[in-house]
């Protein structure tokens, strides 16, 4: 008996397809951050393709570029601050930082004061005083020269044993002059001994005050004429410094002849004067100018002292 045919098998009702969603429109949030935008290694257009395709993975994607950016301008402020120190630390072109005063002339074929073996040339009475008027400082009175001097011999400018140490340590000259102060007032001999090395020259240094106080010895004043012999005679101040191998030194005395007293705050700056500022920076520091000077100024006065009038 024939078998009935199977009816053949219904299509199965469509299923219902979920209607798409509309197509988002343009962003309307606030642009990225400006830091993000000018940030080379993050590219905002194939992140957002990315969390498209990878649903969730945007917000890894975001923290990743978040940290990259901050790693970036950590590394970026550490550069920053690293050229800002290097600035800081080296002077910008055309500054010069402040040299010391002896090394600011300096230059390699120089004078080096430390030694007669390096300092060969004497002293000249021209070198020290040039002319009839000194002037310390620029725009202030000058001092009046009256007497130059220059010899072989240390012994004329000190007595006793004062003389007798300078002859010991070696000193083979004596260049001085006498001056009246700009007011009248005062007269002074001031002038440099030169000696042996830097070492004979602080010896001598030493031993000066000392004497000075035991009335061993002075530095007599050197009369120019009758009308300054008080600068020979007189009480006085003395005051003494070393600059390599010389010894700087200066007497003042009143021009009246009066005593001078302890306090007498015009012969302190006379000595500050013609030792420190004229004989020193001036007249020693010419002499080094365009040389290695390696002995530093000492104190602005290495000794003061009073002395008594000859035959006192």
């Amino acid at each position: 008996m024939p078998q009935p045919t199977p009816a053949a098998p219904q299509p199965a009702p469509p299923v219902p397809q979920p209607t798409p969603a509309a197509a988002p429109g343009p962003e309307t949030s606030a642009p990225p951050d400006a830091s993000v935008r000018t940030t080379d290694p993050l590219d905002l257009s194939r992140t957002r393709r990315a969390d498209h395709r990878r649903g969730g993975g945007r917000a890894w994607q975001v923290l990743i570029g978040g940290a990259a950016v901050l790693m970036l301008l950590a590394l970026t402020g550490l550069a920053v601050a690293a050229l800002l120190d290097d600035r800081t630390a080296t002077p910008q072109a055309g500054q010069q930082s402040t040299p010391p005063v002896v090394e600011q002339s300096a230059a390699a074929d120089g004078t080096d004061l430390d030694s007669r073996d390096t300092d060969q040339a004497a002293l000249t009475a021209k070198e020290v005083f040039p002319g009839q008027q000194l002037v310390v400082t620029d725009g202030q009175p000058a001092y009046r020269v009256l007497k130059t001097h220059s010899s072989g011999s240390c012994a004329v400018a000190a007595t006793g044993e004062i003389a007798d140490l300078l002859v010991r340590l070696g000193c083979n000259q004596v260049v001085r002059a006498t001056l009246r102060s700009p007011d009248g007032d005062h007269l002074l001999t001031a002038g440099l001994f030169n000696l042996t090395d830097v070492a004979s020259a602080q010896r001598a240094r030493d031993r000066i005050r000392p004497m000075l106080d035991e009335r061993q010895g002075r530095f007599p004043g050197m009369a120019a004429d009758k009308d300054t012999e008080a600068v020979a005679k007189a009480a006085a101040r003395v005051g003494w410094q070393v600059r390599g191998h010389y010894l700087a030194y200066c007497v003042v005395t009143r021009a009246d002849g009066e005593r001078i007293s302890s306090d007498d705050s015009k012969a302190r700056d006379i000595l500050y004067d013609m030792i420190e500022v004229y004989l020193n920076r001036n007249v020693l520091e010419r002499r080094a100018n365009g040389g290695a000077a390696s002995q530093p100024t000492d104190g602005a006065s290495d000794g003061t002292a009073g002395q008594n009038g000859a035959g006192n």
